[in-house]
């Protein structure tokens, strides 16, 4: 175990470090509540009267906005030495506002709580990557992140499953959703602040002051290539949407999300394990392809039966490319840097879906349904050409 994991807290908990399994039990019940949430929310903000381009924004401005403090927790991370006051504050924010969307009546009040709980999220995630990264055994952060991945997309079973109890009973009882969720949303602090050991580190090795080109050339490349990707990853609500269209019925859709989260799940810790062994890049590009294969699949479809089968589809694409993504980061980085790097990395995500979400809502509307569909496939097919070339420059240029 590297020098990192002995100062995280000790002992080992299913074969990997406490704060790992840990930090995944609360992203599990986090993300219960906000997949219950996220499960209802596009078919809530249409029963307000939002549009197709009215529900991309919301996303994007949300995400968008709140990315700008990721970037800015990791580093603040880095520089005190901690990342356990950071990862309560940004889940307490979240626990505190879902129950309030229950009192929203417009699109705009959803805006303005969907940028609050997204900044509690921007607030938590690079310092809370940073402590998986810093507790993973050595030549094991594939499979750490890959685990947590796993019990993140765990919640996000569970999650659209109650969400789909409760519209099962109640029709459109959306508001009932918003405030059942605060459970699990307020069990997740609890588990952090009785659970999670803090990663402290000794002060001479702390970052204290960010400069560009303190960061690897390579770790920038690999930012560029995920932004091309993510450009064409608009928000997940237009899939939901999609499902819905195509004769899904409205209790039903959370149920259609749950295939993408089951499938996520039984392969996040394969795929983040293959990637420890052959190589990040080459997990990428397989799920960089994928996902071009399944977007063009959600362009072309009508079939019922046939987008069932692309979220399952979606769901392997997810496993091989989100945790595999931080693992990667965490690879090219210096130990007292990851919190800073990860949260640049977390902010260019969330920055890139605003006009990711603009592009693919405005198409949706005013073009066709199809259209933003192929873009993100055309994307995705540019960004796998793209990391096969990165490939092949590291192995004539090794770090």
């Amino acid at each position: 175990m590297s020098s990192d994991s002995e100062t995280a807290g000790r002992g080992t908990l299913l074969g990997f470090h406490r704060n790992v399994v840990f930090a995944g039990l609360v992203s599990f019940l986090t993300d219960t509540s906000t997949k219950m949430v996220y499960s209802v929310m596009p078919l809530f903000l249409m029963s307000l009267g939002a549009s197709k381009t009215t529900l991309c924004v919301i996303e994007g401005i949300a995400e968008s906005t709140a990315a700008l403090v990721k970037s800015a927790s990791g580093f603040f991370s880095d520089k005190i030495g901690r990342n356990k006051p950071f990862m309560a504050i940004g889940y307490a924010v979240t626990a505190i506002v879902t129950p309030v969307y229950a009192a929203a009546g417009s699109p705009l009040h959803v805006l303005l709580l969907r940028f609050v709980e997204r900044f509690g999220k921007g607030v938590r995630t690079a310092p809370r990557d940073s402590l998986v990264a810093a507790s993973a055994k050595e030549n094991d952060t594939g499979r750490s992140f890959g685990l947590h991945k796993a019990m993140d997309n765990s919640g996000a079973i569970v999650g659209p499953l109650l969400a789909f109890g409760v519209l099962s009973l109640v029709a459109e009882g959306y508001r009932i959703v918003f405030l059942l969720a605060a459970i699990p949303a307020a069990l997740g602090v609890i588990t952090l602040l009785a659970s999670i050991k803090e990663a402290a580190r000794p002060k001479e090795s702390r970052y204290l002051r960010f400069r560009f080109r303190d960061l690897p050339r390579r770790y920038y490349l690999l930012l560029g290539i995920v932004f091309l990707f993510t450009l064409g990853n608009s928000t997940d609500a237009l899939l939901l949407v999609k499902a819905s269209e195509v004769g899904v019925k409205i209790a039903f859709v959370p149920l259609v999300y749950l295939v993408f989260h089951v499938v996520s799940v039984l392969f996040s810790i394969p795929l983040g394990k293959l990637s420890d062994r052959i190589g990040r890049e080459k997990v990428l590009v397989f799920g960089y392809l994928l996902y071009a294969g399944v977007y063009f699949g959600f362009g072309y479809s009508r079939d019922l039966c046939a987008i069932v089968g692309l979220f399952a589809l979606y769901g392997l694409y997810s496993a091989a490319t989100d945790g595999v993504q931080k693992a990667f980061v965490s690879d090219l980085l210096d130990a007292n840097k990851r919190g800073t790097g990860l949260g640049i990395y977390n902010a260019m995500l969330g920055l890139t879906l605003l006009p990711a979400s603009i592009i693919a809502g405005v198409l949706y509307d005013r073009v066709d349904s199809s259209v933003p569909f192929y873009f993100g496939a055309a994307t995705a097919a540019a960004a796998a050409v793209l990391m096969i070339a990165f490939l092949g420059c590291n192995r004539r240029s090794p770090p």
